[in-house]
C-alpha cells in the first residue's frame, strides 16, 4: 500500500507548476489541502477561472501532462518492480497496474485539480500576462520543447545525485569503518541453520 500511496503521491506532484512554490503570492482560497476542488472551483471568479483555463490550454498543458504521465511511468516501472519482493510476478503485475491506472485517469480532471492552484498563486493579470506570451512564437517554441528541456535536465540531475550519492557513501564508509563493518554484515545472507 506505501507504494501505491507514494505512486499516487508522485503522480499528484508532478502536475503542480514550478511558479505555484512562489510564497510571495498571498493565496486567493484555502489550499487544496484543506477544502475540494470542487469547492475551490466554486469560489473562483468565472472570468477569471476562464482565463485560467484558456492559460492552460495555451500553455499546451494537456500535452505535458501527457509526455510528463508517460515519462513517469517509463521511469517508474523499474522502481516499483524491484520495490516488490521477488519473483516472476512482479513484471505482469507492474503492468497491470499501469494499464489499470491509465484508464481511470481523466487528463480533464487533472486540469481541473490545477485551476485553483493557479487561482491561489497568480492574479487575473499575470494569468493574462503568461496567456498573451504562451500566444507568441517564443512561448509556443517554450512549449514544444520545454518537456524535454525538462526530461534532459532530470535526467542529468538524476546521473549527478547518483554520483555524489556514491561519492558520499564512500566516504561516510570510510570515515566510520565501524559503520562499513555493520553494512557489511547486514549484507551477508544469513547462515543457514
Amino acid at each position: 500500500m506505501k507504494i501505491l500511496a507514494t505512486l499516487s503521491l508522485l503522480l499528484l506532484s508532478t502536475f503542480l507548476p514550478a511558479q505555484t512554490k512562489d510564497p510571495s503570492h498571498q493565496p486567493a482560497t484555502q489550499s487544496i489541502e484543506q477544502s475540494s476542488p470542487a469547492n475551490d472551483a466554486a469560489k473562483i471568479d468565472p472570468a477569471k477561472e476562464a482565463d485560467i483555463r484558456k492559460l492552460l490550454d495555451v500553455g499546451g498543458s494537456r500535452a505535458a501532462m501527457t509526455a510528463m504521465l508517460s515519462s513517469m511511468e517509463e521511469n517508474t516501472k523499474p522502481l516499483l518492480r524491484n520495490a516488490l519482493p521477488p519473483g516472476e510476478y512482479r513484471g505482469q503485475l507492474v503492468d497491470l497496474f499501469f494499464e489499470k491506472f491509465r484508464s481511470k485517469l481523466d487528463l480533464q480532471k487533472l486540469l481541473d485539480l490545477a485551476v485553483p492552484v493557479y487561482d491561489k498563486y497568480l492574479s487575473d493579470e499575470e494569468i493574462k500576462s503568461l496567456t498573451a506570451f504562451y500566444a507568441t512564437p517564443l512561448g509556443q517554441k517554450m512549449v514544444k520543447v520545454l518537456p524535454q528541456v525538462l526530461s534532459e535536465c532530470t535526467e542529468s540531475g538524476r546521473k549527478w545525485g547518483e554520483e555524489l550519492g556514491r561519492e558520499s557513501m564512500a566516504e561516510v564508509l570510510s570515515e566510520h569503518p565501524d559503520l562499513k563493518r555493520a553494512l557489511e554484515e547486514a549484507s551477508r545472507p544469513p547462515l543457514p541453520k
